[in-house]
């Protein structure tokens, strides 16, 4: 079964907000996947943000990881986005793709107050990008 939130997360890559109103910088909250079928908590972590899966369509089983004793595991709850680095107007780290149990440098800015860039490249040279939304 095949996990449409990794393709977000390759194709870009982690809201209601959690409390208050989010800082244009900021991209804390939760976030729709531009696919429209998962969601990604992204939250402060150390001096930039890392994002977990909140929800996803079907059984979403993380079955392409690298790890095998992993496989049966549901991708809610994984954590896909780690992102430390500030980076110009945004921030950089890595993403995980459930989809291929693959990790892949990457990098979220937000582009307005209820639109997040996301992209996941390889070789810093190859990288594919989606736009989310965030969820009110």
């Amino acid at each position: 079964m095949r996990v449409t939130v990794s393709r977000t997360v390759l194709a870009a890559l982690a809201a209601g907000l959690l409390c208050g109103t989010a800082q244009a910088s900021d991209p804390s909250g939760i976030w729709l996947t531009e696919t429209g079928t998962s969601r990604v908590r992204i939250v402060p972590c150390g001096s930039g943000f890392c994002g977990t899966i909140v929800s996803a369509p079907g059984k979403g089983l993380d079955a392409k990881n690298p790890d095998p004793a992993l496989r049966t595991r549901s991708v809610v709850g994984v954590q896909i986005l780690s992102a430390p680095q500030v980076d110009g107007a945004g921030f950089s780290g890595t993403l995980y793709n459930p989809n291929d149990g693959k990790t892949y440098s990457g990098s979220l800015k937000l582009t307005s107050a209820n639109t997040l860039e996301v992209a996941g490249c390889v070789m810093s040279v190859f990288c594919k990008r989606q736009t989310w939304t965030r969820v009110k």
